[in-house]
């Protein structure tokens, strides 16, 4: 516990809420000094004291002696804007004895403007005017600017949340279900970045969720006058739909109970009608319970029987409600508050209409209280201003809408022939899920491709309304509005006429009550004895196709029981209405009503909020948390958020819902305010020409009114403050625990893989790629703790990755009973095979990639933030993409809703870091088991037909979440159907640790208790307690003195890949090969062209590995056969393979390596996996390198490349050649040494050999042991180099440095032409150097340095393969005084598998601006045009120099006075005979090219 002032945190004035916080700080190990002027007030802090040892909490009514503590944060409770002078700036205020770096939390309810200027006084920037000034001068609280330049100011707003899942238990409300709903504390903060950074530490602490607004202050105000303005809105949007449902005939209770489970709810939305149980003396009974702080309630009773399909609790105003507290006091507060916010918003010239018109009823409503009439509660106060007798209504004889559908299903009456009209959004969704059902279903819709659709899913597609209802016993009608029915039923080929004697006639169709009752009694005057239901539906087009709606029968018993069984086949909630037809149409107006209401009010609520600065989806999130939230705001907001009008309820449904409210409350004569001015928001939509998008494109009405823009992104968050903000690690390192829990434990762990990339984290494990049950008995008698089984699943269909799965599983089942005492973890899908789980584990923390959890929401880190999962390129893959980044609404995401995300339970961060292992062995042990959307189905064996519930058999999941891997990648498996869904947050690895102890807790010593997990890669290491090692070089697998190359192969395509690429070019240009593979050929063209383009692929492969420098392959294209193809017939084995992205490693693993088995040995960097492939595959133990298309920023795959790249880089020299003796002496030495080598032939030389030096050269190279090439040096004539062509070069140099630029740029591309068409490579020069060499002189004043601009046109217009430049560089001797060139070489070339780059290099007097040419322009504009860079003129440099170069890139050195000087200096001396003078020469020049290719570093790489 905290003693000194860092961990003391005052309090200055208190109430409820303000207890709570003080009760979490003091959980949290701060002590509490809290100031209280009116000690009556203070009514729990003794038994604060009796909770926690007495220095830790402690009350005065004395500010100075919290002051006088030393306080690191002083929270202030500021109700009204005239406090502030008195708390803070008085002679007794805050800042008198304020630490100077303490932070002032200021917890107010007062608008932004006075917290903005509170910050400004604060900060010394409030200027005043002199009266203003004087004024505070003399009252003593004005204080000088550096008495307080150094206070740190946070605003905020503190609320009461809703969870099922946190702590911090603030509210408790339990219902008859038994499940428990805890209220907690939120939090909304804002300030400047230095000052929330000081305050984070302790609103973390004092709350379960926290929103941080950086830059002003009063973002919290803004957020809680949102909040109110929604409250205010649902509030009057309630009493108008009771009092509209009371006039039509519907018990408040049956409103209560039904809208509680449809679209129309809202966190307020029931608090009416708790008030009336309270007035009709149904109030339902009341507990005490003493819960932290303060005495808070636990209620239970048939009321809470029914929370709405978001699983939401009544705001934390629902207690005085039912006290019956909510007197004329709540309705004059409520004005005073949304008249604060009208005149803000009056202020900004900003229309708020809804919120003008809940004022104005609120008004109304308080004028009806008269004096302290304590007994005028909101139900009695709201019957006076509506003339509706509520009272009465509440207490009338009550019945169970659930239990008479019950009731009717089960007397049902078989169906067999159904017909259905209105094939539209809904309609179709209906329908199939009746043909899924196994009905026979007949569809009639005027759009004719809807016919279609239903057709290929196998409906029964009729061309008339009359032909639909021919035979059938149930007709469903499902059409826009009332004329459309009316055209159905009685138009031309209406389905009356054909309609047998008897059938029954289900409306779906939003209508009127009124149009209902009359459509009934003309079906009687028909007589043909038709029956008609009532059916209106709730729940949008997702549940119409799953067979969950909610649905409000009404009509006779007969009618009823003839539709039952069709009925509760589309519905997850049928409620069936007393009152006739016409009654659940009632219900259902009620229900638009309200969700008209809310979609309205959130366009209200949102486009307010940005008009107030605040970011939208911030204010969102928070909303969804609080009092403002309702099901349509939480459904139809993030489409405003995303500017997304796609209709999934057309904006005109509205403007035609409403309009049936606005007779209905004009029949009736129930004045509906709100309602009627959300009906011409929705008019207004529709005239502006929205109103066939969606409903929520009412917000735009706001934004082409106002200006503002509702559309918008959350603020990306730094890394840094986020993981700083969290607690503090759980102490105790779990690690030992558990290999301690896995020792006792004989399981064996088999992880299912999906793709080779969930290795990332594990060492001294094996992997297979088959799951004979062979292979399996063999891996199970090794014993081993863990193994993987590459299922290579992630590219299948869900049907075959299903099928994968359960073979899988059967043959692991099959071997493990087979080897004696051998007992194993089944992690995996196929529940089927394997039984019910008890949980299914989602965790997709993995450090190494950057993947954090963090209320339940995942992130991708990129550099120093971190971005929501869904925001990232890996979202919005093709094949495996997804919108959600909170894993609760991916899941449901995911699972297409079968998994509601409200049933989606979570292990937060908060529980990892203070209660341990053991929080988490009994949070795992008391997961609920929740169902998964159980379906309603039909056995029709009977004239009594049996209700049977139906699940799906599998929970169909695509393949791929990045991150969301690994341990059993759930492809498309199912899963425990009564089990929960539970999310781990984790943002390090000793919280992974902590969670992995405890559920291998549970695993081991609860029995029963399966687990099956989808988890990233850091759970398998974790979980099977493998302590990290360092990176593996290849120094570690004894392969650093390999000689061939290694190989790259890329396949994966994310953007992250293709910067990740572009670097390794960059930093690996000099020893990288890249071999582009046409696509087209591959994928468009014929299979002849297909397979000579992999063979040729395969073919230059196999040259560039045999002969270094090449050290890596790229092959780029995205054609996986193909590229498995080209790797299957490369010959030569790899020094190392490197395979990039999942599925390539996959494929390349099993088909073109042929690996049965591997080893994986660690890692090649962090999260990269590093395998040893098996004596089975085709390059048994060369290393795998398994580089995952998720994981390092943009320089991982370089680092690896250069780790894993042979070390010491070497050149090859160019030795200029006159003679046979010459060529001998290159050659002799190059075999010797094992050294490959160039034999080059200058113009002069030429000219005085002739072709037959041509031919010994071209001789000498082909018959060599060695790797030798031929080539043409400074070509400055056309006809030289024409003639060249035809000698047998194998590369040629156009020196056209004496031209002109343009006149050089034809010559080089006239012969560039033509050496390409003849596979030879071309070199070329810009600018030119001084100095002769061969006789040919050129004075200083003809030389020119290379022009950098000049050259990207230059290589560009000839396409040549090498660009010589002069860079201040000479032919010749330089002399003795000149400056040591600092050499910048780029990439290489080869030919016939030799590395070519011509490098002719010295010493040279240039200045540092020509450096940084080179260096900065000159090589990355080669780099990136992928020519060589080539710089003449080398002779008498040092070893040091060399070296130096070689470590630069440089891979070449031309050779010439040095050879020719050793063949001179031998004929010095004369021999007997001429054979000997040659002997001598060429033993002489021999030492000479010898001792260069030992300086070089190319002796012993041929």
């Amino acid at each position: 516990m905290a003693s000194n002032h860092q961990g003391v945190v005052g309090f200055v004035n208190l109430d409820d809420l303000s207890l709570d916080l003080a009760a979490s700080l003091l959980r949290s190990g701060y002590a509490v000094q809290a100031f209280e002027s009116k000690p009556w007030r203070v009514r729990t802090p003794p038994r604060v004291a009796s909770r926690y040892s007495k220095p830790l909490f402690t009350w005065t009514t004395t500010l100075r002696k919290i002051l006088a503590t030393g306080v690191a944060a002083l929270i202030v409770l500021v109700s009204h804007a005239d406090q502030i002078n008195d708390v803070i700036f008085g002679n007794e205020g805050a800042l008198k004895g304020l630490p100077k770096d303490a932070v002032i939390i200021l917890h107010s309810t007062i608008l932004p403007s006075y917290v903005q200027n509170l910050e400004k006084r604060l900060t010394g920037n409030l200027h005043l005017d002199i009266f203003s000034f004087i004024q505070l001068w003399f009252s003593g609280k004005c204080i000088l600017m550096n008495d307080c330049e150094t206070a740190y100011l946070v605003d905020v707003y503190v609320s009461r949340g809703m969870s099922g899942l946190l702590d911090g238990k603030v509210m408790l409300v339990h219902n008859s279900k038994g499940s428990d709903v805890f209220l907690t504390i939120q939090i909304t903060s804002s300030g400047r970045s230095d000052a929330i950074a000081r305050a984070r530490p302790f609103l973390s602490a004092m709350c379960e969720k926290l929103y941080v607004f950086e830059g002003k202050v009063g973002a919290g105000s803004k957020i809680k006058m949102v909040t109110e303005l929604l409250e205010g809105i649902h509030l009057v949007a309630s009493l108008e739909a009771i009092s509209l449902g009371v006039k039509v005939g519907i018990h408040p209770w049956i409103i209560y109970n039904i809208i509680s489970n449809a679209a129309g709810n809202s966190w307020l939305g029931a608090t009416p009608i708790m008030e009336l149980m309270i007035a009709s003396g149904k109030a339902v009974p009341k507990l005490q319970l003493e819960h932290g702080l303060a005495v808070d309630r636990v209620y239970t009773g048939s009321f809470m029987t029914s929370l709405d399909m978001a699983g939401r609790v009544f705001k934390n105003r629902a207690p005085n409600l039912l006290q019956g507290n909510t007197k004329h006091h709540f309705l004059s507060t409520f004005v005073q508050k949304l008249g604060t916010i009208l005149d803000v918003a009056k202020s900004l010239t900003f229309p708020l209409p809804l919120l003008a018109v809940a004022h104005q009823q609120l008004i109304l409503g308080s004028s009806h209280v008269f004096g302290d009439d304590d007994s005028a509660t909101l139900a009695k106060v709201w019957e006076k201003v509506l003339g509706v007798g509520i009272t009465d209504a509440a207490n009338a004889e009550m019945y169970n809408p659930e239990q008479l559908a019950n009731q009717i299903a089960c007397k049902s009456s078989t169906v067999n022939r159904i017909g259905f009209i209105g094939l539209g959004a809904m309609g179709f969704g209906m329908a199939t899920h009746l043909l899924r059902s196994n009905f026979c279903v007949l569809g009639y819709d005027a759009y004719k491709p809807t016919l279609t659709r239903f057709s290929e899913a196998g409906g029964l597609v009729c061309n008339s309304p009359a032909e639909a209802s021919k035979d059938v016993d149930v007709l469903i009608i499902m059409v826009t509005n009332e004329a459309q029915a009316e055209s159905v039923i009685y138009g031309d080929l209406g389905a009356v006429s054909a309609l047998p004697s008897g059938a029954s006639i289900i409306l779906s169709s939003t209508v009127s009550p009124g149009f209902v009752s009359q459509l009934e009694q003309r079906l009687i005057n028909d007589g043909k004895n038709l029956k008609l239901v009532d059916a209106p539906v709730s729940g949008g087009v997702k549940r119409a196709a799953m067979g969950t709606l909610t649905i409000m029968a009404s009509g006779t018993d007969e009618a009823l029981k003839s539709t039952g069984l069709v009925l509760a086949a589309l519905s997850e909630k049928l409620y069936i209405i007393r009152g006739g037809c016409g009654a659940g149409s009632g219900v259902k107006m009620v229900n638009q009503l309200l969700a008209g209401v809310h979609i309205a009010s959130g366009a209200e609520a949102m486009a307010f909020g940005a008009r107030l600065g605040i970011n939208t989806r911030m204010l969102f999130d928070v909303i969804t948390n609080s009092g403002g939230t309702s099901w349509m705001f939480e459904n139809r907001v993030p489409h405003m958020l995303d500017g997304d009008y796609t209709p999934y309820s057309a904006l005109d449904i509205f403007v035609k819902d409403l309009g049936i409210v606005s007779r209905e409350c004009s029949s009736h004569k129930v004045p509906l305010h709100i309602a009627t001015v959300a009906h011409q928001l929705f008019l207004s939509g529709s005239a502006a020409g929205w109103g066939r998008q969606d409903d929520s494109g009412v917000v735009k009405v706001y934004e082409t009114l106002t200006g503002v823009i509702v559309e918008g992104k959350l603020p990306v968050p730094k890394k840094e403050v986020v993981l700083k903000s969290l607690p503090s690690e759980w102490p105790l390192d779990p690690i030992d625990d558990i290999q301690r829990l896995n020792q006792n434990n004989s399981k064996i762990l088999v992880v299912l893989d999906d793709d080779p990339t969930g290795t990332q984290t594990v060492h001294d494990v094996e992997v297979l790629t088959e799951w004979t049950i062979e292979s399996l008995i063999a891996q199970f008698r090794k014993i081993p703790k863990c193994f993987f089984i590459l299922t290579n699943s992630r590219s299948l269909s869900s049907e075959k990755a299903s099928a994968l799965i359960k073979d899988i599983c059967r043959n692991l089942h099959t071997a493990s009973t087979s080897v004696e005492n051998i007992d194993y973890t089944e992690a995996d899908a196929a529940v089927s095979v394997l039984g019910e789980m008890d949980a299914w584990i989602i965790c997709p923390f993995f450090l190494q990639g950057g993947r954090y959890t963090i209320e339940d929401v995942h992130y991708v880190a990129d550099s120093d933030k971190l971005v929501p999962a869904g925001d990232t390129e890996f979202a919005k893959d093709a094949a495996f993409g997804y919108k959600a980044s909170n894993l609760r609404e991916w899941v449901e995401e995911k699972t297409g809703g079968r998994i509601p995300a409200s049933k989606v339970t979570s292990i937060s961060i908060q529980l990892l870091r203070k209660g341990g292992p053991d929080a988490v062995f009994e949070r795992l042990c008391n997961l609920p088991k929740v169902p998964i959307q159980p379906k309603v189905g039909i056995s029709q064996g009977s004239r009594l037909a049996k209700l049977t519930e139906i699940y799906p058999a599998q929970a169909q999941l695509d393949q791929k979440y990045e991150g969301l891997c690994k341990l059993v990648k759930l492809t498309s498996g199912s899963m425990s159907l009564e089990g929960s869904t539970c999310i781990v947050n984790a943002a390090s690895e000793r919280d992974m640790a902590v969670f992995a102890a405890g559920m291998i807790k549970a695993n081991a010593e609860l029995k029963g208790k399966r687990f099956l997990c989808r988890t990233a890669a850091s759970f398998v290491s974790t979980r099977i307690g493998i302590i990290p090692k360092a990176p593996i070089l290849p120094k570690d697998l004894g392969i650093n003195k390999e000689k061939n190359g290694g190989l790259i192969v890329v396949g994966s395509y994310v953007p992250k890949t293709t910067k990740q690429v572009e670097e390794l070019r960059q930093q690996c240009g000099q020893i990288l090969r890249s071999i582009e593979v046409s696509v087209d050929k591959l994928a468009m063209r014929s299979v002849e062209e297909r397979e000579e383009e992999i063979s040729r692929t395969a073919a230059m492969a196999d040259c560039f590995l045999r002969a270094p420098p090449s050290e890596s392959l790229e092959i780029n294209f995205k054609v996986s056969s193909a590229l498995v193809e080209i790797v299957r017939q490369i010959t030569i084995k790899p020094r190392y393979i490197l395979a990039k992205g999942g599925i390539t490693s996959s494929d390349l693993a099993t088909k073109a390596l042929e690996a049965k088995c591997a080893k994986i040995v660690g890692q090649a960097l962090a999260g990269v996996p590093l395998w040893q492939l098996g004596p089975e595959s085709r390059h048994p133990g060369v290393p795998y390198i398994v580089f995952p298309g998720n994981v390092g920023d943009s320089k991982a795959l370089a680092e690896v490349v250069k780790s894993w790249a042979q070390k010491g880089g070497y050149a090859v020299g160019a030795f200029n050649v006159y003679n046979l003796e010459g060529a001998e002496a290159v050659v002799a030495a190059a075999e010797e040494e094992q050294s490959p080598a160039i034999l080059q032939i200058h113009p002069g030389a030429l000219k005085q050999g002739g072709i037959p030096l041509v031919a010994c050269c071209v001789s000498a190279a082909e018959q060599a042991s060695v790797p030798i090439t031929v080539h043409f040096d400074h070509g400055t004539s056309k006809q030289d180099l024409v003639e060249a062509l035809e000698l047998g070069f194998d590369s040629v140099m156009v020196d056209g440095s004496h031209l002109s630029f343009k006149d050089n740029v034809s010559y080089t591309k006239f012969i560039s032409f033509l050496a390409h068409s003849k596979d030879m490579l071309v070199e070329a020069e810009l600018g030119r150097l001084s100095g002769t060499e061969d006789d040919l002189t050129v004075a200083d004043y003809e030389a020119r340095l290379t022009d950098v601009n000049q050259a990207q046109q230059f290589i560009d217009e000839t396409g040549i393969d090498a660009l010589a430049v002069c860079v201040g560089n000479v032919h010749g001797k330089y002399p003795a005084s000149g400056q040591i060139l600092d050499l910048i070489c780029s990439r290489l070339s080869s030919v016939s598998g030799i590395t070519f780059l011509q490098l002719n290099n010295a010493e040279s007097p240039f200045t540092s601006q020509t450096k940084n040419i080179i260096k900065n322009d000159l090589r990355a504009l080669c780099l990136k045009k992928g020519v060589f860079l080539v710089l003449h003129g080398a002779s008498g440099l040092s070893k040091e120099l060399i070296k130096g170069c070689i470590e630069l890139g440089v891979r070449k050195f031309n050779v010439n006075t040095e050879v020719r000087k050793a063949y001179m200096d031998s004929l010095n001396n004369p021999s007997k005979d001429l054979v000997y003078v040659m002997a001598s020469a060429k033993e002489a020049m021999k030492a000479v090219v010898a001792e260069k290719m030992h300086l070089f570093g190319s002796a012993g790489k041929a």
